[in-house]
C-alpha cells in the first residue's frame, strides 16, 4: 500500500468484505455485497485494481482465483483516521471529537464513558 493510498468507495465496498471473509473468490465476495449487487465482472476488475495499489493478492486453486487482503484493516483505518484529522482538524483530536460530539448530540454521561473507554484502551496499549 502506497503511504496515502486511497480507496475509492466501490474498491473500500470490497476491501470490507475481503477484511471480513479473510479470503474468498469473487462469488464469495459478490454473495457478501448488498443489492443491486454489481456484476462478476465490475468485481473481478476491483480486485485487479485492488491488487495493483497492493491492497489484495490472489492465489490460484485450479481455475479459481482466491483473494486476500494485503493489507490490514486496522492499518487502513489508522492512515484514513489520520488524513481526517490532519486535513479537516487540524490535527487536533480535541476539536474532532468537539464536532463528532456536537454532530451527535452526546450527552455529558456519553462523553464521560468515552473518555472512560478511552483512558482503559490506552492503557492496554502500555
Amino acid at each position: 500500500m502506497e503511504k496515502n493510498a486511497q480507496l475509492t468507495k466501490a474498491e473500500e465496498q470490497i476491501m470490507q468484505v475481503l477484511w471480513d471473509l479473510g479470503e474468498g473468490t469473487v462469488q464469495d465476495i459478490r454473495d457478501k455485497l448488498e443489492e443491486p449487487k454489481p456484476a462478476r465482472t465490475t468485481v473481478s476488475t476491483v480486485l485487479t485494481i485492488l491488487e495493483n495499489k497492493g491492497f489484495a493478492s490472489h492465489h490460484g486453486q485450479g481455475r479459481i482465483n482466491r483473494y486476500v487482503p494485503l493489507v490490514a484493516k486496522e492499518a487502513y483505518s489508522k492512515t484514513q483516521l489520520s488524513g481526517l484529522l490532519k486535513n479537516y482538524f487540524g490535527n487536533s483530536f480535541a476539536a474532532m471529537a468537539s464536532f463528532f460530539a456536537k454532530e451527535n448530540n452526546y450527552t455529558i454521561e456519553e462523553l464521560d464513558l468515552l473518555l472512560k473507554d478511552t483512558r482503559e484502551e490506552l492503557k492496554k496499549e502500555k
